[in-house]
């Protein structure tokens, strides 16, 4: 029997039997829960049975939490300026207000220990604020650790509260929809899915490196919805491609079972989020609903990634609610599915008779942020404490992003919740904790060697592959790519904030003068071609746009509100120098190259004709791009979502339905468009934008 190696920072050893265990409750005894010999579970049993209350409750709540390091100059830290100890009287979020407490209170007063890491900061800041926050934990009377949680670390992309909260740190791959391009490209040259597993191990390396023990990650929705704010950290339209990905990222992440090398996964948003009804999303009222118009759409389309990801420790169940009105109806494995328009954390059927019960998971449910107070969709009637209690009896195990410990606790003492379902709760929740070593050897990690072993990770080598094989070559014509290598290239990006749009072609410029392969030049007139890269921005995918969200290339383009008054919107300013750049361009003779940063499927008809070759990237790295428009790399990428043809095929009329239905993948919803419309655009040399296309050279 292996004696781990224990460290403790304010409790002490105790040796029996010749082995060493941490004395958490301080008694001097080895109790059972304090006994590394037994299995987690029954250690689990153990301590929910000491625990109080209060403990409980706390326990059952995640919450926001950011460390000391950017508090600002003057405020309320403590340990050496590692953890935050603001009060913030009226904290407030998109998901609540809620009063924000000092970090050692939270833990030693309110009883927490789960928390979503947001702040972006060097691993070994990160692992040495991980490590004072259990040093806070392991003085309290259980000496229950903490387990931070953070949503994706390892993507390229702009920061975004809640989806691309750090960026750079890690090593750092294309969007989600980029690495899918990738994989795809590799089936396409007759390889598989390895990608994902090879991604998996170094994200897992790394962030255990600094002490993140657990993802909210990754998203197994498939996209259905052209205008879904979320599609870029999606990983496209495809169930088959998306199922054999989040397979392996679960078995990559977490390991062949979950244990002290794991980081545990909370595979989101179950049952699938891309049954939008017509891009609304459930982080506001308007996108409240999931609609299956479809008949078998939930089985065959937005299902199969979540079988798939079953051995995730826990899943995440999205906001939105099932629309009775707005769905036909829907079944799984022969069984219909009986409609309960409440959001999903508070289906009882959805958790337990499908999730739990057909489809086997065995871990604990993860709510999202806010479901308590401001995503509260269909029991908006409740109290917050009724709204405690119903998502709790639903089979939701811990409420995210929430300190609220007063309300969960009033649901407890009302009689609303059992003993028994908290107990349930608690149990699971430690169970995971104990089966990753918290309250053993993985308590602490080594902070000052955190740096160096992110930078050794063999992700920063597989990363710079992989942004060069996500590249997608759409449109080639008459050879226009490759480019010859050191041919001069004139170079600008476009952006729907002109800041950006500044700060973008500065650095794509700057990696161009880096290059091996373009020779940069400064103005349009002196290029052998023009490399123009479009990064088009549409919608928060916290506020509701005032109309349907625009995938058009536009600026200050009129647009009637679903209230029928008018509004302006762009998606990408300068639109009109774009059109310029490639007619003069092309009248001179030289070629046009356009790269399209595809976070969402935009529409292409306007420019698409004025290029002799397009490219699809998906947040892709300026240096990846040019040594595959050169060909020093292989043009590889496909496409993992199918670009719409026109506004016609995703066009809403009076009555809120799409001509192409919300619930279909891109690449089926040929089936069911009226005669006359094709769902795929086709460019100007005959390339269908379809699922998985992409051009050779």
């Amino acid at each position: 029997m292996r004696q781990p190696n224990l460290q403790v920072r304010s409790k002490q050893l105790i040796s029996v039997d010749g082995l060493d265990f941490k004395d958490l409750n301080g008694n001097g005894e080895l109790d059972p829960y304090e006994d590394w010999r037994l299995t987690p579970a029954e250690r689990a049993a153990d301590l929910v049975s000491r625990m109080e209350v209060d403990e409980k409750v706390g326990l059952m709540l995640i919450n926001t939490r950011f460390t000391g390091y950017g508090v600002p100059e003057g405020e309320a830290t403590s340990d050496d300026g590692v953890l935050d100890e603001r009060t913030i009287e009226a904290g407030t979020s998109i998901f609540a207000t809620r009063k924000v407490y000092p970090t050692t209170h939270t833990i030693e007063q309110m009883h927490l220990r789960h928390f979503i890491l947001r702040d972006n900061f060097s691993p070994s800041q990160l692992a040495e604020w991980n490590n004072r926050m259990n040093e806070v934990a392991e003085g309290t009377r259980l000496g229950i650790p903490t387990i931070a949680a953070s949503n994706s670390r390892n993507e390229n992309g702009e920061m975004v509260f809640g989806m691309n909260d750090s960026v750079g740190m890690f090593s750092t791959f294309p969007a989600t929809m980029g690495i899918a391009a990738a994989i795809l490209g590799d089936k396409a040259a007759g390889g598989d899915a390895s990608l994902a597993s090879e991604f998996a191990a170094a994200v897992r390396a790394e962030w255990l490196a600094a002490g993140i023990r657990k993802g909210y990650m990754y998203m197994a929705d498939v996209v259905t919805d052209p205008r879904w704010q979320r599609i870029y950290g999606t990983f496209g339209e495809d169930p088959e491609l998306i199922s054999e990905i989040v397979e392996r990222l679960v078995a990559g992440l977490q390991g062949d079972e979950l244990g002290p090398d794991s980081l545990a996964t909370t595979m989101k948003h179950f049952p699938g989020g891309g049954a939008r009804e017509n891009g609304f999303d459930p982080h506001y009222v308007e996108g409240k609903w999931n609609c299956y118009p479809t008949p078998g759409s939930f089985e065959t389309y937005h299902l199969p990634p979540f079988r798939a990801a079953v051995k995730t420790s826990s899943f995440m169940p999205y906001y939105s609610a099932p629309s009775i009105k707005k769905s036909s109806w829907q079944s799984v494995d022969g069984k219909d599915i009986p409609y309960e328009e409440v959001g999903f954390a508070f289906n009882h059927y959805i958790l337990n008779d499908l999730l739990r019960g057909q489809l086997g998971f065995t871990g604990y449910i993860n709510s999202d942020s806010g479901i308590t107070d401001n995503m509260c969709w269909g029991v908006e009637e409740l109290s917050i404490p009724e709204r405690f209690a119903k998502t709790i009896n639903a089979g939701t195990d811990i409420v995210a992003d929430t300190n609220n410990t007063a309300d969960l606790r009033a649901a407890i003492e009302a009689g609303w919740i059992s003993p028994a379902r908290v107990d349930a709760a608690c149990r699971a929740l430690l169970e995971e904790m104990f089966t990753l070593g918290l309250f053993d050897e993985k308590t602490y990690v080594d902070a000052a060697g955190a740096d160096a072993a992110v930078k050794g990770s063999p992700g920063w080598e597989l990363a710079a592959r992989t942004h060069r094989k996500s590249l997608v070559v759409l449109k080639n014509s008459a050879g226009t790519l490759p480019l010859a290598q050191g041919a001069s290239v004139y170079v600008e990006v476009f952006h729907k904030d002109p800041r950006q749009s500044a700060a973008k072609t500065a650095k794509a410029r700057q990696e161009a003068r880096e290059s091996a392969v373009v020779e940069l030049v400064e103005t349009p007139e002196a290029a052998d071609a023009l490399y123009l890269i479009l990064d088009p921005q549409s919608g928060h995918y916290f506020n509701a746009t005032p109309g349907l969200l625009e995938l058009t290339l536009c600026e200050d383009r009129m647009l009637k509100a679903l209230n029928d008054e008018w509004y302006t919107e762009t998606t990408l300013t300068g639109i009109k120098r774009v059109t310029e750049l490639c007619r003069t361009a092309r009248q001179r003779g030289q070629k046009v190259v356009l790269s399209v940063n595809v976070s969402l499927p935009w529409i292409l008809d306007s420019v698409e004709p004025l290029a002799d070759a397009v490219v699809a990237g998906f947040s892709t790295f300026y240096d990846a791009q040019y040594d595959v428009i050169t060909g020093a790399s292989p043009a590889h990428g496909r496409l993992p979502i199918t670009l719409p043809a026109s506004e016609a095929v995703i066009a809403v009329d009076a009555d809120g339905v799409c001509v192409s239905p919300n619930d279909v993948p891109g690449y089926a919803k040929e089936q069911y468009m009226p005669e006359g419309l094709t769902y795929a655009y086709t460019d100007t040399d005959g390339n269908v934008w379809r699922l998985g296309h992409g051009l050779t050279y």
